[in-house]
């Protein structure tokens, strides 16, 4: 019997294997590779359906706003509402974007269209453009709540001239500091925010970045402009000015709630994993909780204090709750949302009251209470309510977290509140001394409809 040669036969038998192991090397990698790919897609696929719903928020901006006016100004308020979008869109890109997310602690470098110094690495590797455009319909939508505060009585050139400004500098420089890799949101060692405040600012979507700035720059705006005819009598006793369709009012107001679905679990920026499915399950949840406690609880209030239950209050409400659990939709509990919604429904009525009765500061849908106001409280009930589930450096103070998150909140929403209010000013005096920031009293009498844009709204108007 022949002695078995081990050696020649290892070696037949890895010749013989070797193919095959080469062959699982690049299945496993072709396997790897698809797996990357298909995340990539399902989660770019899912911010650009959170862009679209957030642009579908703008015709809610522009039926609410319309709805709570009068009908001879409802042309000038949907032009306005277009141009918010058509000029945001072009100013963003070329120089917003780039302010925005460009390297610096104050404020990044303008990039004038051109993206390629953004890594997409730190997004997950989503295409630059999809990126874009989700942070384009944010900022749009910081510009729009500035409208309705503004209402029936800006110069609609002026109102172009100040929504650029919006959107080249006074938004982009505030949200790089909490959304662009700026100083208010770096909690790292030896950072102004971790040796004050142990951590960063904290604003998952927006009820700062977004909302407080917008309402900020709306009641500044108002401010400056004056009420309109009519509104205060000659003892300051305000007047109410009825809107001439609840119908659009409500109809805009489903609409924004049907689109911030896309703003706050869109922010989660990706949909693929357990993990990712989990955070936006919850951020919906708790979003929807919100709108519907601060709608409850404003409709509570108007009962009990006009003696019927409002709808365009509820209206405002339901806004109201979505508007402050925009900051910590991802931090705190369900039944953290729901009292965070019913706090800012319960606060909105007084908030309307008090500016426009004692502050005689007239905004004709709410704008400053709902935006401004509830922004700000959500931001600073975020430091209350935060679970420390999602992030451990950011608990509130409820849950054993100390006054640190909660400083932290207080600091960056006023911070940003100083730095939208303090721009706005100076942006809204410039334009008032170089042409005028208000219509004539005639054209204000009359309608901006036919004096600004040639047309009405309405046939029979």
């Amino acid at each position: 019997m022949k002695k078995i040669d081990y050696m020649r036969l290892s070696l037949v038998a890895a010749m013989l294997i070797a193919p095959m192991l080469v062959k699982a090397e690049e299945t496993a990698d072709a396997i790897a590779a698809a797996a990357s790919t298909s995340e990539i897609s399902l989660n770019t696929v899912w911010v650009l359906l959170g862009a679209m719903l957030v642009f579908f928020m703008q015709p809610g901006f522009a039926l609410c706003e319309a709805g709570f006016t009068r009908t001879k100004n409802t042309a000038n308020i949907l032009m306005k509402n277009f141009c918010d979008f058509m000029l945001g869109s072009v100013c963003f890109w070329l120089v917003g974007f780039g302010i925005m997310f460009g390297a610096g602690g104050f404020m990044g470098m303008p990039s004038f269209g051109d993206l390629s110094f953004f890594d997409t690495e730190g997004i997950g590797g989503i295409p630059i453009e999809g990126y874009l455009i989700f942070q384009t319909v944010f900022c749009a939508t910081s510009a729009t709540i500035v409208s309705g505060a503004m209402a029936e009585r800006t110069k609609f050139s002026m109102y172009l001239a100040y929504s650029l400004c919006i959107s080249l500098f006074i938004y982009p420089i505030e949200a790089h500091w909490s959304w662009g890799g700026g100083w208010l949101n770096d909690g790292g060692e030896g950072t102004f925010m971790h040796d004050i405040f142990g951590t960063g600012f904290h604003d998952f979507a927006g009820s700062t970045v977004v909302h407080s700035v917008g309402g900020w720059i709306g009641l500044v705006g108002a401010l400056i402009l004056g009420a309109r005819r009519g509104k205060y009598g000659k003892d300051g006793h305000s007047r109410a000015i009825p809107g001439h369709s609840l119908a659009l009012a409500a109809l805009g107001v489903f609409i924004l709630w049907f689109g911030w679905f896309g703003f706050n679990p869109g922010s989660q920026l990706a949909a693929y994993g357990f993990e990712n499915s989990t955070a936006i399950s919850h951020t919906f949840v708790t979003t929807n909780m919100a709108a519907c406690t601060g709608g409850i609880a404003t409709l509570i209030v108007s009962w009990f204090r006009y003696g019927k239950p409002s709808l365009s209050l509820t209206c405002n409400g339901i806004l109201a709750g979505l508007v402050a659990v925009t900051d910590g939709c991802d931090l705190v509990s369900v039944g953290g949302a729901a009292v965070i919604g019913a706090v800012a429904g319960f606060v909105m009525p007084f908030s309307v009251e008090f500016i426009d009765h004692v502050l005689h500061i007239d905004d004709p849908v709410g704008a400053s209470s709902v935006h401004g106001v509830c922004g700000v409280l959500g931001t600073i009930m975020t430091g209350l309510f935060a679970t420390g589930e999602v992030n451990d450096t950011m608990v509130g103070l409820f849950y054993g977290g100390g006054f640190g998150f909660l400083g932290a909140q207080c600091f960056g929403a006023a911070v940003v509140g100083l730095w939208a209010a303090g721009t706005a000013y100076i942006v809204f005096k410039v334009i008032d001394k170089v042409h005028g920031l208000r219509v004539p009293a005639r054209i204000e009498d009359e309608g901006l409809d036919i004096y600004e844009h040639g047309e009405t709204a309405y046939g029979d108007a």
